[in-house]
């Protein structure tokens, strides 16, 4: 079994910084002589951590295309790596930065700098679900089976996500971040308020506006009222009259009772910040809200844990590929073929229990994670399926299938459905049967895949009977 190593890049675009990591992943061949291949990643390492940057923004909203390569191009120097020995990575364009009409313009520019990108606008529900497998909710949730709320706490917008048992169960977005209001590092006056933040400030009568000069003591009231509102989020205290305000896309649903927290973001690197630290050091009020947060009932009512990493928990350690080989009962169009870099939409055990509306109803609920200024990214379905199906069960699958995805079907989009048992068969031909003519669409089967996950699946092989596929996992150490 021969160890190959290679090279991944990862570049994170957020609301207030930039970064980049590079990451060894040693790749083995697992399976015997005799039986079909297996890839898998044995190890991941990262080995070398940018410097991290306030994003280059234009006084415009643009993002600085420019500023933004000319700092990859640094950091590649400083690692002392050529981009050509890089065989694959990811951009992740996340938080307000996503919202930037030029965000497609700097992926663009990106896309050059690594073999193989994964390249995504991660939407606010995406981005949760990144930054809570970095910071280690993910994995601790499922090693103690219990529910996790991860709180990434950025420059413009706190991503929460919400695990039980390692699987996603939820999220939310609040448009809260250290960077909302900003504060020149020397004069110490207020250089920006963010308009929700204005709004609040207004209704409150209190006395705080741009070219003002403040003190910590004078911003107190409004880092309060927003320590509050992420209180809120996770069902602590009576509900803020400004709640609702600062909702981006949703809360929280509080279905389950939360076991343990996680922080991660620039903020909660200002958490555990010592008190002698220039409050103004960053420009912003990201050290006064860490503060405040360490200060609050959050704190002292719930299970804090550790994350594995705060402000980088999402660079993306970028684009691990497990390279795998589709199980031999699949069904596909081969015109639709090959596909690349399609983003993964998994159901959890718990949405495939009922019949098929109960499927199709958590099918268009996850959707939501890939809708980005009201337009739905085309995805890949994922589904465990089950091992011994009947045909009645199989049918039930493909009527939710078709009923979940009606959206994409209304737009001709091409349907991949992926699934862990060995039914895809059988779930093809009823997709097939219930699909207009001719329509496009691969089921495939015997790979394993999760929300977050990239796909590619290459032309047949093997006399057509399996499709070559490429899991782009993002990494995190």
């Amino acid at each position: 079994m021969s160890e190959e190593k290679v090279l991944s890049v990862g570049i994170d675009l957020g609301t207030s910084t930039t970064q980049m990591i590079i990451s060894e992943l040693s790749i083995q061949n697992m399976a015997s002589a005799f039986t079909i291949p297996r890839i898998t990643i044995t190890d991941k390492k990262v080995i070398f951590r940018s410097d991290i940057m306030f994003t280059p923004i234009f006084s415009n909203n643009l993002i600085d295309v420019e500023k933004i390569k000319d700092f990859v191009s640094k950091q590649y120097l400083s690692a002392g790596i050529g981009k050509d020995d890089i065989q694959i990575g990811a951009v992740i364009i996340t938080g307000e930065t996503a919202r930037k009409e030029n965000s497609s313009k700097v992926l663009e520019a990106l896309s050059g700098y690594a073999g193989d990108f994964v390249v995504a606008t991660a939407g606010p529900d995406l981005e949760s679900i990144i930054a809570g497998r970095g910071a280690g909710a993910q994995s601790f949730s499922k090693e103690h089976h219990n529910t996790v709320v991860n709180l990434d706490i950025g420059g413009g917008t706190t991503n929460l996500a919400v695990f039980y048992d390692g699987e996603v169960t939820d999220t939310g977005c609040l448009d809260i971040g250290g960077r909302l209001i900003k504060v020149d590092k020397t004069t110490h006056k207020i250089t920006y308020l963010a308009p929700k933040i204005k709004e609040i400030i207004t209704k409150e009568q209190l006395k705080l506006q741009e070219g003002q000069v403040v003190t910590p003591q004078d911003l107190e009231p409004i880092i309060s009222i927003m320590v509050t509102l992420l209180e809120n989020s996770v069902g602590i205290g009576p509900i803020s009259p400004y709640y609702d305000l600062i909702i981006t896309n949703k809360g929280l649903g509080h279905s389950r009772v939360i076991e343990a927290l996680s922080f991660s973001g620039g903020v909660a690197d200002c958490i555990d910040q010592d008190n002698r630290v220039d409050p103004f050091m960053y420009g912003d009020i990201g050290l006064l809200l860490g503060r405040a947060i360490k200060d609050s009932i959050i704190m002292n009512e719930m299970n804090v844990i550790k994350s594995i990493e705060t402000i980088r928990a999402t660079v993306v350690g970028a684009g691990a590929h497990t390279a795998e080989i589709s199980g031999s009962t699949i069904t596909y169009i081969e015109e639709v073929l090959p596909i690349k870099n399609s983003p993964i939409l998994k159901l959890s055990h718990q949405d495939e229990l009922g019949a098929e509306h109960s499927i199709a109803d958590a099918i268009v609920k996850k959707m939501e994670w890939y809708q980005l200024e009201n337009e739905f990214q085309a995805i890949s379905l994922g589904i465990e399926g089950e091992s011994n199906p009947t045909f009645n069960r199989v049918q039930e699958y493909a009527k939710g299938i078709v009923i979940g995805l009606d959206s994409m079907i209304q737009r001709n989009e091409t349907l991949v459905i992926i699934v862990q048992q060995d039914m895809a068969k059988s779930l093809g031909q009823c997709l097939f049967g219930l699909l207009p003519k001719g329509y496009p669409f691969v089921c495939i089967d015997s790979v394993r895949v999760e929300n977050g996950d990239y796909i590619d699946i290459g032309k047949p092989v093997a006399a057509g009977s399996v499709l070559p596929v490429v899991v782009k996992t993002l990494i995190f150490n």
